[in-house]
């Protein structure tokens, strides 16, 4: 069986690392430079990048969605956040790459640290955001040295076989999947920007005008973006910078008369002709080279939000309820693929691999996948503990008895996008294994039953989902809930769960993941993901405030091998029978005519 959408070949080579690192340094050397920041983003500060924009990847073999690379001309450091720790140390030539942490000021610290006076530290404006840059700068100058913007990326001058841009063309997204139709949605935006007392705003995030204009691409994989740059004006009307070739000729008609299509080598042209016109730019995510250009213009820069996020987090009733058909499809390709995993797992046979393409498999049964939401995460034992390890040929292992095994995986729908995480014992578990599930259960119940003002953000919910581990003295490094977007991206803010999370209030209509774990490095891992939606429970009461909750969508068992029914109060026992009697509804009628994994799924969510 082949994978359509996941491949395993390691994309990097470990020992192309020195070769290299050392012709950046050749390159840096010619342009005077003393050292060069290399980020994981590309022009749109995205996630998931093309394959011509792994300039990160490339240099240092690690290939992680987040990561900030620093070299000097004797040193060089790589950053990475608590989900890749395991993983960056496992693939970048760290007698090259020092490892830390990307989070607070770690890196602002080592790059202080290894600045001279005079020294000359340059940067690629597109790649960075002007927040970024702005801590970046007083760092720079408080060590005595000067941070250059770069015309060229010196990385790409040594990239000899860099591929091509994408050039897939855009496609419609129909007003009936949106539930709104652009000139609304441009409608709205465009009126807020007026009441910011803006003329108009940059727009520099692909789901952002995805979003803002119905289109879809394939731009970057997995996720259904067409890369691309916009300026929405407070009047609705718009301009869309990407090449006319990736514009099909319905296309044209779709856009409407309000919507003036541009080359993207016009940006910055359109930028410097913004003198006098008060600007919206996102420092938060814009790069660097638009607040420049705006600035040479003579624009009146407004530092706020994209304007687009909020809007687009906050789903319609239409995006919601094909989030819902979405769940069902997928948990009964899930309910499928945890079927034959229970038949076929304890024979000691099947790999990690094996398990990603089956659950394609049944996901591509569907007749509806449109791609898989990200390369799926499939541990055995220790591979497990790598919060986001990525299945390759060479790291490849067989799911054995007396492991867990993890599988976090999502797809992409027209009607929605899904993200969920199942952990499964292949064969008795240990009394540790179902103590630490058990305890991570615990806290996705008590974040999905929780119950909170308007007003609250994930940031003061996060720890509801922590204090069984707490109790315990155990944590987990990553947050636990993010965002997910309309078959759009599956990480989307601005709201997220998590203890680093912004002030961003939870509203109804917006989509979260539920997501709480436990790494014990070397052995296991263990995560328990759904989605949920934040709904309203309670109309406003004497103090004019609403209480939301959560809706979970998500529908696939969760292993009953793995719970230790004394650790789970009556309320939380209520809480899991519930769960599977409504997996059991929602997944049964498309097993109609597998008697085997409806027996299966009967024991599978039987009361406890």
């Amino acid at each position: 069986m082949n994978a359509i959408f996941q491949t395993f070949e390691d994309s990097t080579d470990p020992s192309q690392v020195a070769p290299r690192l050392a012709a950046l340094r050749a390159e840096l050397a010619k342009r005077g430079l003393d050292g060069f920041l290399v980020p994981r983003a590309d022009e749109h500060q995205g996630e998931y990048v093309p394959k011509r924009a792994e300039r990160l990847s490339w240099l240092t073999a690690f290939t992680g969605s987040a990561g900030l690379a620093c070299v000097m001309a004797d040193a060089a450091a790589l950053f990475v956040d608590s989900r890749y720790t395991l993983q960056s140390k496992q693939q970048t030539d760290t007698s090259l790459f020092e490892t830390a942490d990307l989070v607070g000021d770690i890196p602002l610290t080592w790059i202080e640290s290894h600045l001279t006076q005079g020294a000359k530290l340059g940067y690629d404006s597109r790649l960075h955001t002007q927040a970024s840059i702005d801590r970046l700068r007083s760092v720079v100058e408080r060590a005595g040295a000067t941070l250059v913007a770069l015309e060229n990326n010196p990385l790409d001058a040594v990239w000899k076989d860099q591929p091509a841009a994408p050039d897939d063309p855009a496609r419609i997204y129909s007003t009936e999947k949106a539930g709104e139709s652009s000139g609304s949605k441009r409608e709205r935006v465009g009126k807020e920007i007026a009441r910011l007392g803006a003329d108009a705003a940059v727009l520099t995030l692909p789901d952002s005008i995805c979003w803002l204009l119905n289109i879809r691409g394939t731009d970057v994989p997995h996720t259904p973006f067409v890369l691309c740059f916009a300026i929405l004006y407070a009047d609705g009307k718009a301009v869309l910078f990407l090449n006319s070739d990736k514009i099909p000729w319905d296309m044209v008609k779709h856009l409407g008369p309000d919507i003036r299509i541009s080359d993207p080598s016009e940006f910055a042209i359109a930028l410097q002709a913004m003198k006098g016109k008060k600007v919206i730019a996102d420092p938060g995510t814009a790069g660097a080279y638009v607040f420049e250009q705006l600035t040479r213009g003579g624009a009146a820069i407004v530092r706020r939000s994209d304007p687009c996020l909020l809007p687009k987090a906050c789903k319609n009733a239409v995006e919601i309820q094909g989030a819902r058909r979405a769940h069902i499809r997928d948990g009964q390709a899930l309910t499928r693929f945890l079927a034959w995993l229970a038949r076929e797992a304890p024979k000691g046979e099947l790999s990690e691999i094996d398990a990603v393409e089956q659950l394609e498999a049944y996901r591509r049964e569907t007749k509806v996948l449109k791609d898989i939401s990200f390369d799926s995460i499939s541990g055995a034992g220790p591979n497990g503990a790598v919060v986001h390890y990525r299945v390759t040929r060479k790291t490849n292992r067989k799911i054995e008895p007396g492991q867990l095994f993890l599988i976090d995986s999502g797809a992409q729908y027209e009607d929605g996008t899904t993200d969920v995480t199942r952990t499964i014992a292949i064969g008795m578990p240990t009394a540790e294994m179902r103590d630490r599930f058990t305890r991570v259960l615990k806290g996705h119940i008590a974040l999905g039953t929780a119950q909170f003002p308007e007003g609250t953000n994930g940031a003061q919910l996060d720890s509801f989902a922590r204090r069984p581990l707490w109790e315990v003295g155990l944590d987990y490094g990553h947050g636990t809930g993010h965002g997910v977007g309309a078959y759009l991206s599956v990480h989307e803010g601005p709201q997220s769960i998590s203890p680093r999370g912004t002030a961003q209030a939870l509203l109804p209509g917006m989509i979260c993941s539920n997501e709480p774990g436990y790494y014990k490095e070397g052995a296991f891992g263990i995560r328990i993901e759904n989605l949920v939606v934040v709904n309203e429970t309670r109309p406003a009461s004497e103090d004019g405030k609403r209480m939301l909750g959560f809706e979970t969508i998500t529908l696939a068992p969760i292993d009953l091998a793995l719970v230790e029914p004394s650790l789970l109060s009556a309320e939380e026992r209520g809480w899991l029978n519930a769960y599977h009697a409504r997996v059991r509804e929602a997944v049964s009628p498309a097993l109609a005519d597998d008697a085997e994994a409806l027996t299966w799924l009967a024991g599978a969510t039987r009361e406890i």
